[in-house]
């Protein structure tokens, strides 16, 4: 942990020195540092639940031992009255009532402590989920921060990948769009990686997935540049689908939000298209 310290303070240190061309990359070594500070704190509180699940166990663990005690002699007892009982059965039938009001009661005080071990028992078990649980949300972050720490900078990360997408290299560019969604998931890039993620899968006919993408462009980027893009290609998708009904609406959305873009232009030529065109008879 130690020299994940040193390694965010040289990262932060070097990313404050560097020229303005850089400054996409210093939200990145700050979400890295956040990242870090979340750690932390979750190392804290980790150890700070150990401490008072250690202080429990013990108390429990002495409880647990004297109710086993108790029970113990609970049991030895009512055998031993038991055991009187038979003996004395002929002859003393009087106090047969009286003994075997008391291995009721001692009865009662078994169940009892039954129910007290029950409880305990499931105290336990509460205590060690949860234990079990923190452990997994600081070793998530702790390999989150060591992701983000050896990932590319967004900007090179993104640039890689459109000139991949540019150059053809769908497969290729389709791992770098993921890889900037995962490292960077809350930038405004991120709403174009999801763009061009639904582009390779529209050209190679994937229209399902395609429609899944452009939603997430839509959904959580309904402000980015690639909305009213990502709106027009989900209805000619629906369209691809034979869905008519579903991809006309699309595209007059399109025009309705977003009248005097170029998408809106294509979306009207395509509406008139269905108007008037071969797809009217279908």
């Amino acid at each position: 942990m130690k020299s994940n310290r040193i390694l965010f303070a040289f990262v932060l240190s070097a990313a404050l020195t560097l020229p303005c061309a850089v400054t996409p990359a210093f939200g990145a070594n700050r979400d890295i540092v956040q990242l870090q500070t979340q750690v932390d704190q979750l190392q804290q509180a980790m150890t700070q639940m150990k401490q008072s699940f250690d202080e429990r166990m013990g108390v429990m663990k002495s409880m647990m031992e004297q109710n086993t005690v108790i029970a113990n002699k609970v049991s030895a007892a009512i055998d031993n009255l038991q055991s009187s009982i038979n003996r004395q059965q002929t002859d003393r039938a009087g106090q047969v009532d009286q003994i075997s009001g008391q291995i009721q009661a001692l009865n009662d005080t078994m169940d009892e402590l039954k129910v007290r071990l029950a409880k305990l028992s499931k105290q336990f078990e509460d205590m060690q989920a949860a234990q079990q649980s923190m452990a997994a949300q600081q070793s998530a972050a702790q390999q989150k921060a060591q992701e983000m720490a050896a990932a590319p900078p967004p900007d090179v990360l993104y640039n890689n990948a459109l000139r991949d997408y540019n150059g053809g290299k769908n497969e290729l560019a389709t791992q770098e769009f993921n890889d900037y969604i995962k490292y960077y998931p809350n930038t405004d890039l991120a709403g174009n990686a999801y763009f061009y993620l639904a582009e390779v899968e529209f050209k190679n006919g994937e229209y399902e997935k395609a429609i899944a993408n452009y939603d997430l462009v839509l959904q959580n980027f309904p402000s980015g540049n690639k909305a009213a893009s990502a709106q027009l290609k989900k209805g000619l998708a629906l369209l691809e689908l034979g869905k008519k009904d579903e991809g006309e609406q699309e595209l007059k959305h399109v025009v309705q939000r977003y009248p005097r873009t170029n998408e809106a232009m294509q979306a009207r030529d395509r509406l008139r298209k269905l108007t008037t065109g071969p797809s009217k008879s279908r």
